[in-house]
């Protein structure tokens, strides 16, 4: 690529804002050009204001960069146009609005807009082509700005490995139980009394989230909104005492007959176009491990740089047809490698370039335009 988009993050000092700083440390398309977070943070250097918590060193670079205000881009303020955001819900839903109709192209992390009829909930590899609802955006047809999301950590690890065998077979029924990390909660989290030697068998709104997430992700786009799949699905969600990795178990009825061969064909043959060549994708998304205790967080969250999902454990199921286990990293896969993800099939797309005309619908199947591609 012959010059690298500058981004600002939103939420830069909280746990996925972290993320987001390793993980594009070194990036081939992207450089750290803007950094903003709470008032309580604003004009300290960001090794002032963050209490760094990752096993890799903060970057030189990213230390001594001053926290903005959390503003759009304005004649005094110089916020770029293309902004990750990590906010709280509640914080999203004021001001990711604001920096899309300012211009700006917000790749969001937050569940504030996932469900909103005109913003794409998309994971590309899933529903790349379903990025053409930023086109049914006000803040697009009037600045150019947009919001895209990606799902909630533990919807993406489900729709990565449901999405193979709902192409090939359909799927009628899905039951899921996930037990999930603490650092999904944040930082600092579940109390360490609350949560060692215990198991916490509920996450505010998360059942509800994956429900509905799942079923938009493996809708279809149809005229100027997502059909949801036409499938029943319930969800049972539980924290454990893991640092990192979200594991699931789940059963799933089908509407064709699989065998057991067919199945693991399925997911080994999984090589959507829209995760072909893009930095953070993984060569192969979908990772089976046959040994009958895998996978496992300590041994299998990082497969494919922390962005590839693994399923094991592939067996009938005495209520529906199939049952497996899903495993996929919650903070890398699940939010800030997500997030990334997306920017980069948008910017593959040519939606990250400057002066993008709003009425340009491009081409929205995850094939790259030619004259966006980076090389």
């Amino acid at each position: 690529m012959k010059s690298k988009h500058p981004i600002g993050i939103l939420g830069a000092t909280g746990a996925v804002g972290q993320r987001y700083i390793q993980l594009l440390e070194n990036h081939p398309w992207f450089e750290i050009a803007w950094l903003a977070a709470s008032d309580r943070s604003s004009g300290k250097s960001y090794a002032e204001a963050v209490k760094w918590r990752l096993d890799t060193p903060l970057p030189e670079r990213i230390a001594r960069m001053t926290v903005s205000p959390a503003e759009p881009p304005s004649a005094s303020n110089d916020a770029p146009k293309i902004i990750f955001a990590a906010l709280d819900a509640a914080i999203a839903r004021e001001m990711e609005p604001k920096f899309a109709n300012a211009g700006c192209a917000v790749v969001s992390n937050s569940s504030a807009y996932r469900m909103a009829p005109n913003v794409p909930l998309v994971i590309p590899e899933i529903n790349a082509e379903h990025l053409h609802l930023i086109e049914e955006q006000p803040s697009r047809r009037e600045t150019g700005g947009y919001m895209v999301t990606n799902p909630n950590c533990s919807t993406i690890g489900l729709v990565m490995a449901l999405k193979p065998l709902e192409e090939r077979f359909g799927i009628e029924q899905i039951f899921v139980t996930t037990m999930q990390a603490v650092s999904g909660a944040g930082y600092p989290g579940v109390p360490s009394m609350d949560i060692l030697g215990n198991v916490v068998p509920y996450i505010a709104s998360e059942e509800e989230k994956m429900e509905a997430e799942t079923l938009k992700l493996l809708g279809k786009l149809e005229g100027h909104a997502v059909t949801p799949l036409a499938a029943r699905i319930t969800a049972h969600c539980n924290r454990v005492a893991v640092e990192d990795g979200h594991m699931e178990s789940v059963s799933i009825k089908l509407k064709k007959r699989a065998t057991h061969e067919e199945l693991l064909a399925t997911w080994a043959e999984f090589r959507p176009l829209a995760g072909q060549h893009l930095p953070t994708a993984p060569d192969q998304p979908v990772q089976w491990t046959a040994q009958p205790d895998r996978p496992q967080p300590r041994l299998d969250r990082n497969r494919g740089n922390g962005m590839a999902v693994t399923v094991g454990r592939l067996r009938p199921c005495g209520v529906l047809d199939w049952k497996f286990t899903v495993l996929s990293h919650n903070t890398i896969r699940g939010a800030a490698g997500a997030t990334i993800l997306n920017a980069e099939l948008l910017a593959s797309l040519g939606k990250l370039e400057p002066g993008s005309p709003a009425t340009d619908r491009g081409r929205w199947s995850g094939e790259p335009v030619a004259a966006a591609a980076h090389a």
